[in-house]
């Protein structure tokens, strides 16, 4: 049997955006259903970066003590190498004004655990966990609804059929970069060329190691980015586009040696990455809407522009996508709004939205072409390029430019009136 149920807004799709909808929502009085297909946030190697406008957000939302409790470390400047084996500091963070000066590194289950705990003293949030949205439901031409079964793992579930049919005003996907929903309601994204892919681990974390710098290391045709967290380094191998099975044919002994060589501070500890299978990949791409929604259904963050590692500013996007379109859709659903009317206020979501987005991956493939380009043939050994170089070290004002670049982005956004506390 399917069971029928019905909500204001079905939002499908548990990361920081979906979440952060969520609770916006849910302190508008909107009836408002969380979606989320894994039964736990308990997944490794997602992006823990919670940059300074989400900080912000949080205390604005009363959110900010119970953020700051949470295990975290902190990056509060961005160097490059230069090829003397000094360092220029091109994102000075002390240019910012307190206490939105950094960026955390938190675990993003313990983020969207207080996040999901705040929504539920909310009497008109819901969240469902282990269910997956398979398909929309359509009624003349407005989505009015998505098709809902349980989660497996690795496509085990192709063959279960749908157990719920939830009904919604609006249907908002949050559901990633292979968004289900935004296949399922014909929209398709313009594809951009990415020239690399990016492997994950951890290393030993030992005395003395740096706390909040992040700095890129270049080594013959590696690129090697470490983040400090409490307890340990994250760290990200990128390649070119393709490599993962050439990495993995040439053994695990072979990438420690990479890895020694971009990093030799980590020479001493490499070697407990202990077989390929603590190395996880992900596949980059990078990819936009041209149009986010249609009657009944919007697209944000993943859904709607993927987004490339470089400069970490995807869940920071989301993020903000989320506190636009709680501020933009609860007066309108407040007011009663459906139909075209209904659809006006989604189109005026992206028209927000869209500038941003377009923005951030247009920088994106400038630092693709210049950085990661120039160092996979090998160009990077004499230095960077010169131009933010001679900006950085000459110009000091811009160094506080690319920190806020990094820490805020484009278009920043605040908790609308009625969510905060």
């Amino acid at each position: 049997m399917v069971t029928v149920s019905r909500t204001t807004v079905a939002v499908i799709g548990g990361g920081p955006a979906g979440v952060v909808l969520g609770l916006l929502l849910a302190r508008a009085g909107i009836a408002v259903r969380v979606i989320e297909k894994h039964g736990d946030f308990n997944r490794d190697f997602r992006g823990d970066t919670v940059h300074a406008s989400t900080i912000r957000l949080l205390d604005e939302l009363g959110l900010g003590e119970r953020f700051r409790a949470l295990p975290q470390s902190r990056l509060d400047d961005f160097s490059l190498p230069m090829p003397d084996g000094s360092r220029l500091l091109l994102g000075d963070f002390s240019r910012l004004r307190p206490p939105y000066d950094y960026v955390a590194m938190v675990p993003q289950w313990d983020l969207l655990d207080l996040l999901v705990t705040a929504a539920k003293a909310e009497p008109s949030f819901s969240i469902s966990m282990g269910l997956e949205a398979t398909d929309v439901i359509v009624e003349n031409g407005v989505v009015s609804g998505v098709h809902l079964r349980p989660y497996r793992r690795g496509g085990d579930g192709d063959d279960v059929a749908a157990v719920e049919e939830l009904r919604a005003d609006v249907v908002i996907a949050c559901d990633g970069r292979d968004s289900v929903l935004r296949a399922a309601a014909g929209l398709v994204p313009k594809a951009f060329d990415v020239p690399f892919d990016t492997w994950w681990f951890r290393l030993p974390k030992e005395p003395g190691d740096a706390d909040s710098a992040l700095v890129p290391a270049f080594s013959d045709h590696d690129v090697v980015l470490s983040f400090p967290r409490p307890d340990y380094h994250q760290v990200a191998y990128f390649a070119p586009k393709g490599s993962d099975a050439a990495l993995r044919a040439a053994g695990v002994q072979s990438f420690r040696d990479r890895i020694a060589r971009s990093r030799p501070d980590f020479a001493d500890r490499v070697d407990t990455i202990g077989s390929m299978d603590d190395v996880h990949v992900l596949d980059v791409w990078m990819d936009r809407l041209r149009r986010w929604w249609r009657p009944g259904l919007l697209c944000i963050g993943d859904a709607a522009h993927a987004m490339s590692p470089a400069g970490g500013v995807g869940i920071n996007l989301a993020v903000q996508d989320a506190v636009a379109t709680a501020t933009i859709l609860a007066p309108a659903l407040r007011r009663g709004r459906s139909g075209d009317a209904l659809g006006v206020t989604l189109a005026a979501v992206q028209q927000r939205r869209m500038p941003p987005a377009v923005l951030v991956q247009a920088a994106q493939r400038v630092l693709h072409r210049v950085v990661f380009e120039r160092a996979f043939s090998g160009a990077l050994r004499d230095g960077p390029p010169l131009l933010p170089v001679l900006l950085a070290r000459w110009v000091p004002p811009v160094r506080g430019l690319y920190a806020r670049g990094i820490a805020f982005g484009p278009l920043p956004e605040h908790a609308p009136s009625w969510a905060r506390r």
